[in-house]
């Protein structure tokens, strides 16, 4: 959040921005859009320099924990507003837009939808033998023992046998 004093709870010691980067990545999502929302909270409202402030802190910060800031879309947003949420916004027309650069190629956009369609899906080795770890077994009424969990690697159809091990 870019408001007076929101920004800096968030990426102090023990913030909630700092925990959820370091949490994201330790959980190994790869890609990152970071949307600096309440711009209208500013002083003065819709800042340029206070974006530039907070992107500057947060690359720093990513680039400490692994992320690389030049793959990273920063996105200045006001949720409150709809400001750069689907379309461009014209109380930020110092805003010329988000690049990213990632060894799978470029991309580039006005606002968050435009960052969010740039995210690459992550590929599934389908060509190895399936492999499903368990989350749970369910014991349903009526249907049976349903398991449930997910396809990390291999195809799984409708009609395929499979053996769960251990036993």
């Amino acid at each position: 959040a870019a408001g007076t004093g929101e920004f800096e709870a968030g990426i102090s010691k023990n913030g909630q921005t700092r925990e959820h980067a370091l949490l994201a990545f330790t959980l190994g999502v790869k890609q990152l859009i970071v949307g600096v929302n309440k711009m209208d909270s500013t002083e003065p409202p819709y800042s340029e320099s206070r974006f530039e402030e907070i992107k500057k802190e947060v690359s720093s910060y990513i680039k400490k924990i692994g992320y690389n800031p030049a793959a990273v879309a920063f996105v200045p947003i006001s949720g409150w507003h709809g400001d750069n949420m689907l379309e461009p916004s014209t109380k930020m027309p110092w805003f010329k837009g988000w690049a990213v650069e990632r060894k799978e190629g470029k991309a580039d956009g006005k606002c968050l939808i435009e960052a969010l369609d740039a995210i690459l899906q992550p590929s599934r080795p389908t060509e190895k033998p399936l492999r499903l770890p368990l989350q749970d077994v369910y014991k349903i009424g009526g249907i049976g023992t349903v398991p449930v969990g997910r396809v990390e690697t291999g195809v799984l159809k409708p009609g395929t046998v499979v053996v769960f091990a251990p036993a």
